[in-house]
């Protein structure tokens, strides 16, 4: 049986929302607790708090694993501050902390100066990226010139007894097969048309470097309230994030986003064919069930829309969350 993670979002909720979602989510019964990781959100009228700062109070009030998925590794975050960050939260929290990680969106990038690279020059910052965050992690002093980023003789001076996972994201296979040279597991969306591929390939990467293969995590949005009305109009600010050239291409203007979103999709294909967003808990129940069919080992679910938050948290506490372990939590 897989585990089920909690994912909060930035770009919705700021950080008091948050401590309180990850607290129901606790006492619902997920597994994990984790939070999205961006400069800037989705819509014009969204959050965008740091995701580090809200980590290292998320883990004073719970006890679960805690983490981002995913924080963007090429662009505007130094590999080595990452990798001080995400130690000292492990020294903090010994045994439960995790880096999601991934090549960022130019939506979230491009606020801070940064130009957008091409495909090629973003796997090989990303690829780059990883290899600083893991060497540093492993005790080295590294000097490297990536182009982005240098390191001079940098080392962590504060390790903990332990190591975070890293969990790296791809949305196809080139990434993936980085994902299997440097990862711990892998972090994909949950689409079946897509994941098995990316999976295939993470499973591959990790073959040709002697690695031993890591978790699976399957990531969708979720929100629930009392009508389908009532909770598809809470969530429909969220449609831009189905749009694949979000995750690949230059497009940072988010009005802009919003209006092909709006053009390409309804509401009903965004709440019954992309994320899980329906009244109906049986219908949580059974989307997720084919997002564990897909190979998951860990599904990922990220709370979205303002309809009903809390509801939605302690509903899956109460039904959906029982339903799919077959007892009550």
């Amino acid at each position: 049986m897989p585990d089920y993670w909690f994912a909060a979002s930035t770009e919705e909720f700021p950080p008091s929302d948050i401590l309180e979602q990850g607290k129901a989510a606790e006492r619902a019964g997920f597994d994990g607790l984790g939070t999205s990781d961006h400069f800037a959100p989705w819509w014009p009228e969204g959050e965008a708090a740091n995701a580090w700062v809200v980590l290292g109070a998320l883990g004073q009030v719970t006890t679960k694993p805690i983490g981002t998925g995913v924080t963007p590794v090429i662009h505007h975050y130094h590999p080595g501050v990452i990798a001080q960050a995400f130690m000292s939260l492990e020294d903090m929290f010994p045994g439960r902390v995790f880096l999601g990680v991934g090549s960022g969106e130019a939506l979230n990038e491009k606020p801070l100066g940064i130009d957008w690279p091409e495909p090629g020059e973003k796997l090989e910052r990303f690829s780059a990226g990883l290899e600083a965050i893991t060497r540093l992690w492993d005790g080295d002093t590294v000097s490297m010139d990536a182009g982005w980023f240098r390191l001079k003789e940098a080392k962590l001076y504060t390790r903990a007894r332990t190591r975070p996972k890293l969990y790296v994201s791809a949305f196809g296979p080139q990434a993936a097969q980085i994902a299997g040279r440097f990862g711990d597991g892998l972090w994909t969306l949950a689409d079946p048309d897509q994941a098995p591929e990316i999976i295939d390939a993470y499973r591959s990467g990790c073959s040709k470097h002697g690695r031993e293969a890591g978790p699976v995590i399957l990531h969708s949005g979720f929100a629930w309230a009392a009508a389908d009305s009532e909770v598809i109009d809470g969530a429909r600010k969220w449609k831009p994030t189905q749009l694949p050239e979000a995750y690949r291409e230059d497009l940072s203007d988010p009005a802009e986003m919003v209006r092909l979103a709006d053009e390409r999709m309804t509401d009903e294909q965004f709440a019954k064919e992309g994320f899980i967003v329906s009244a109906d808990t049986d219908e949580h129940v059974e989307r997720i069930r084919e997002i564990e069919a897909i190979g998951a080992d860990v599904v990922s679910l990220q709370l979205i829309g303002g309809a009903d938050p809390l509801g939605s948290i302690r509903t899956y506490g109460e039904s959906v969350l029982p339903a799919l372990r077959g007892a009550r939590v």
